[in-house]
């Protein structure tokens, strides 16, 4: 029963339901109601303000005061602020969260963003430009001395974003994330890790051995992080034989990676 009630909680997800905060509202509609009596009550005494529009907030007596936790908070925290020590000439970042992982460096430092959707937002310290970095033009090779992609090439290739459907996508873009970057160049990667699949057409899930494979003969490793499928993060943690053959127990973590060009 209890998977049942999963499955169909996970495909009302996917059509944009969200189940929690429905729990929520309907839970939150006694309170308000109850506190919208009792303020009336409290104005005839004192009337400063005047009712407005109605505009009922019925989840939030029940959520905590911000979340610190998943893959998304911790990686662009996390390499932000290695980017902020680490200071590079030229820092490009290839489709990370722009409310998330760019705004964070672009308070300090301006970056170059490469996206292959539309951006219409002038921010200052953030250049956008829009490419499809599965093809890469001759004036950007070497052109850079760091580089990153958080959670981005899990979706090359998969037709996600407009982009050409190419099972081979995300082998495309890291030779020519390669290519970008200057020899002994940082690059800051991080890609879903756990049980090698594609969930079509949201994303690839990476087994940790295969990231490595990929990565060995173009990147040498400086450190390895990771979220686990709770959203806690385990910084330098250690790539043992059993760990990466279990992914660090993980079914969807984050394998976040500090890497320099060969």
């Amino acid at each position: 029963m209890k998977k049942t009630i999963l499955k169909i909680v996970f495909a009302l997800n996917l059509i944009g339901f969200d189940s929690i905060k429905f729990i929520g509202i309907f839970r939150g509609f006694s309170f308000y109601y109850k506190d919208y009596q009792h303020l009336k009550k409290q104005m005839k005494i004192k009337n400063d303000f005047v009712f407005g529009k109605l505009y009922p907030i019925l989840n939030e007596r029940f959520s905590e005061s911000g979340t610190m936790k998943g893959h998304y908070f911790h990686q662009d925290l996390l390499i932000a602020r290695k980017i902020y020590e680490n200071n590079p000439l030229r820092h490009i970042d290839i489709g990370s969260r722009i409310d998330g992982f760019v705004a964070h460096v672009a308070v300090f430092r301006q970056i170059e963003l490469f996206d292959i959707r539309p951006l219409e937002s002038p921010i200052k310290n953030i250049v956008y430009k829009q490419a499809d970095l599965m093809q890469l033009p001759e004036n950007m090779k070497d052109c850079c001395d760091s580089l990153s992609t958080l959670h981005v090439i899990e979706h090359f290739g998969l037709g996600r974003y407009g982009d050409p459907i190419d099972i081979d996508g995300h082998l495309k873009a890291i030779n020519n994330l390669h290519q970008m970057l200057k020899k002994d160049g940082k690059f800051y990667f991080s890609v879903p890790i756990g049980v090698q699949r594609i969930e079509f057409n949201a994303h690839r899930v990476f087994s940790i051995k295969y990231l490595l494979k990929i990565l060995d003969d173009k990147f040498k490793i400086e450190c390895f992080h990771y979220v686990d499928d709770k959203g806690d993060l385990y910084e330098n943690a250690i790539l043992t034989e059993e760990s990466v053959s279990s992914n660090f127990n993980c079914n969807y973590g984050c394998g976040i990676f500090e890497l320099i060009k060969k």
